[in-house]
């Protein structure tokens, strides 16, 4: 379920990287061309970017789809960034959420997008979801799966981790908690993009020293992109891409020794 992408390069109009590609992040809301789970991305939206000189992102999002917005689509002409993370969000049942609902999630100058759905909400991530200070979780934005990820990844954030590890201890803690679950995960501080493949596609197109384009799946057909493995961590800027394997936690449970009883 949904389809996001993130991009560090050159100052370009958002509607050159979402909308004008043919089969940019606009058309995957109807016709993702590698979605594995869902149909339609018409629940919502959202895009965030970076404006020189500030490091702290602005965010435009909205409860429909992409393609109804007629606001958007003069947004996307005009504005242009260098850095940026949007997302589309698969067709689910209704909520009170609207919009606070949709990708990039935001603190600070950090942008967050979750690509998938973690299995047996909201009960199989309650244990996790009291490591939390209350303050974190009265301040949730929304009251779905990816908003708690979110908050579980920024309070490794704040407590002075890298990006790299905040997603790569994040993601197979919460896929031991709960089994099956696809963790897509896409951050961002407009200088660096880090990402996790855990369930569903992601892809990248790098032209190292120019950009770097981090995505669900390709925007176009140029032989250059290519696919991260499942269970991948991915760190990249503009510069290069670096590809480095997950642990599973679940294997590591399967395969350990059951303790003896003592006598």
């Amino acid at each position: 379920m949904c389809r996001h992408l993130a991009y560090l390069g050159p100052e370009e109009p958002l509607g050159r990287l979402l909308v004008e590609p043919p089969h940019g992040l606009y058309r995957q809301s109807w016709a993702p061309r590698r979605q594995r789970y869902g149909t339609v991305n018409a629940d919502g939206f959202g895009v965030g970017w970076y404006a020189p000189g500030d490091p702290v992102p602005a965010r435009y999002r909205r409860a429909g789809p992409i393609w109804a917005d007629l606001s958007f689509a003069d947004l996307a002409r005009v504005v242009r960034s260098g850095a940026l993370l949007a997302a589309v969000r698969d067709a689910t049942l209704s909520g009170a959420d609207a919009e606070a609902a949709a990708a990039p999630f935001a603190a600070g100058r950090w942008l967050f997008s979750h690509n998938g759905a973690v299995t047996g909400w909201p009960g199989s991530l309650a244990a996790l979801s009291r490591t939390l200070p209350p303050k974190d979780l009265l301040s949730l934005e929304a009251r779905n799966d990816s908003a708690l990820v979110w908050a579980l990844v920024l309070a490794r954030l704040r407590a002075g981790d890298e990006a790299g590890q905040a997603l790569g201890d994040t993601v197979p803690e919460v896929a031991a908690a709960a089994p099956g679950s696809r963790l897509n995960l896409l951050l961002t501080d407009g200088e660096t993009i880090t990402a996790t493949a855990w369930g569903d596609t992601l892809w990248y197109l790098a032209e190292p020293g120019r950009r770097t384009v981090v995505a669900s799946e390709p925007y176009d057909d140029d032989p250059r992109w290519q696919e991260v493995p499942d269970r991948t961590l991915l760190a990249a800027s503009r510069t290069d891409v670096l590809l480095t394997p997950l642990k599973d936690l679940t294997e590591d449970l399967a395969s350990a020794p059951s303790e003896e009883p003592c006598t």
